[in-house]
């Protein structure tokens, strides 16, 4: 593909075990995360393993591939580029984009000589065509913004204060590594990527009208990352504002918004009893820059940006992440993979006894014997009190 590329190994690992194998690779993520790289980087590996692969790409991002508009075309174009004695390699960037792509999905998925690969950045059409036509015939690999790790490999940083203080102001979006880290360059960038991510793939995709309003909701949940969130506060907080906006809308709003990968809901569960609560939910952006580029980076917001930031790296290490409720208490996270859990307080800092008791003495409720963590910025942070481990956010982040 004549495309130089830094290496994403957690992905490509996840993706490695099913090459060559008769299931659908899904490679799903917000827009600009870097799928198509990924894509890049199979390829690499495919054409390094068996030279005569038959590669056949398909960029719906790309006026060239303009005239693959459904399935027929889809197909008709893959025909085309087939070559019937060696393996055939499909590689078919923002999938969502082409209509009935199930269809062609299917229909070459039950042939033997293609290897089938796609990536898309609408959560809600792939998983109920996929789940509706190929049950049981695919694999989803979520993708996300670079890892704290991955971000000082792609700017050459050593890891400490100052390299995080950048990470959190303009996020991981793999293109910076292109731009001078500086707020009137970056947030220029980012904010072209959040109009396209909002306009294309919000707007657009789901036929929205008020377009106001979903601004507005946007930054309503820009201020308030970390905070219990229902969509009948926020429709009785835009009553407050003379804006009419029943709780059904807003919720449609939100979930088309979660759809496009640019924040995710989090729910809340009952820690003693494993009750997920239906009403309240947390949301947190899937890239912190996006959310600086929209209402501004504060030092006031830190707290709120530590959540978001320990919150994507669970989610990068593979943890389904819940908010945790112990009676009136309120863990910050509850991660789960595998069978195992994990607790996680997060706290900008601890500056009193007070606080420590607060942040620890929550954990310490919690009567089982999985790993309990709260994460600071404070300066000593490390070792641990009654078994219960306080990490420096950059220790934190260094988990793999």
């Amino acid at each position: 593909m004549n495309k130089s590329f830094i290496k994403r190994d957690v992905y490509l690992n996840k993706v490695l075990p099913y090459i060559n194998k008769d299931i659908i690779k899904v490679i799903i993520g917000q827009r600009r995360v870097g799928k198509s790289y990924i894509l890049y980087q199979i390829m690499d590996l495919i054409k390094k393993s068996d030279p005569e692969a038959n590669i056949i790409y398909v960029n719906k991002e790309q006026f060239e591939f303009d005239l693959v508009k459904d399935y027929r075309d889809l197909l008709a174009f893959i025909h085309d580029k087939s070559i019937s004695k060696v393996k055939n390699y499909v590689f078919i960037d923002e999938v969502q984009e082409i209509t009935g792509f199930e269809k062609a999905l299917r229909d070459l998925a039950a042939r033997n000589n293609y290897d089938l690969y796609c990536t898309g950045s609408n959560a809600m059409m792939l998983s109920s065509d996929l789940s509706t036509h190929l049950s049981g015939r695919y694999i989803e690999v979520p993708v996300y913004s670079l890892s704290f790790g991955e971000f000082l490999t792609f700017h050459k940083l050593e890891a400490g204060e100052e390299a995080l203080l950048k990470y959190i102001r303009y996020g991981g979006l793999p293109y910076l590594k292109n731009l001078e880290l500086k707020d009137e360059i970056v947030f220029d960038y980012l904010k072209n990527i959040y109009n396209t991510i909002l306009f294309r793939d919000v707007v657009s995709r789901f036929g929205l009208r008020n377009i106001n309003f979903l601004e507005r909701l946007v930054d309503f949940v820009a201020a308030n990352i970390g905070s219990l969130i229902s969509s009948k506060k926020i429709s009785d907080y835009l009553k407050s504002q003379s804006v009419k906006i029943t709780p059904r809308v807003v919720l449609n709003y939100l979930s088309n918004l979660c759809s496009a990968f640019f924040i995710y809901k989090v729910q809340r569960i009952d820690v003693a009893g494993k009750k997920v609560f239906e009403v309240s939910e947390k949301y947190y952006f899937e890239d912190l820059g996006l959310r600086n580029a929209i209402i501004g980076y504060k030092q006031a917001d830190l707290g709120k940006i530590m959540e978001n930031l320990v919150f994507s790296h669970l989610k990068f290490l593979g943890y389904k992440v819940y908010v945790g409720k112990l009676a009136n208490l309120e863990i910050d996270f509850v991660g789960e993979k595998a069978g195992e859990k994990i607790y996680v307080q997060v706290a900008y800092l601890l500056p009193d006894a007070k606080t420590s008791e607060r942040e620890f003495g929550n954990l310490m409720k919690i009567d089982d014997n999985y790993e309990k963590i709260v994460v600071s910025m404070d300066k000593l942070a490390g070792g641990d009190y009654k078994g219960i481990k306080h990490m420096h956010i950059l220790e934190f982040l260094k988990r793999n």
